[in-house]
């Protein structure tokens, strides 16, 4: 299975980079207009036009290929049986301890902070717009 994803990135990495290399060389829409008036680009490898459609059909093939690339390697990714290692992933999940004072936060004070004290919940502030009034 590694060897597989592994594949299957470094055919997305070479896509990608042919898709890069692609699009760099290709060039504008104003370009096809100079060359059709006798500017230098109709002498180019691919004739005047031929550039055009051999380099755009390759760069959409290159992206077709990596979108399925992208696509097989999140399938994979989330197919694995997830069998971490982490010490944080396996912790339970428990309540933060809140100190009633700010004493029980000192270093070398024994006395633990007594259950009865919690920390205090405010009121419940009215619906109306009149308690949202600021006074002074």
């Amino acid at each position: 299975m590694n060897i597989l994803l592994t594949a299957i990135l470094a055919v997305q990495m070479l896509s990608a980079l042919g898709m890069i290399g692609l699009i760099l060389v290709q060039h504008g829409k104003g370009a096809d207009m100079g060359a059709a008036f006798g500017s230098g680009g109709s002498g180019s490898l691919f004739g005047a036009s031929g550039s055009a459609n051999f380099l755009s059909r390759t760069t959409g093939v290159l992206a077709a290929l990596f979108f399925a690339c992208t696509l097989m390697l999140a399938y994979f990714g989330n197919a694995r049986p997830r069998t971490s290692s982490s010490v944080l992933e396996g912790a339970a999940v428990t309540a933060p301890l809140v100190p009633a004072s700010g004493a029980a936060q000192i270093p070398g004070t024994t006395a633990p902070a007594p259950a009865s004290a919690a920390v205090p919940v405010p009121p419940a502030v009215a619906a109306s717009g009149a308690a949202q009034i600021p006074t002074k």
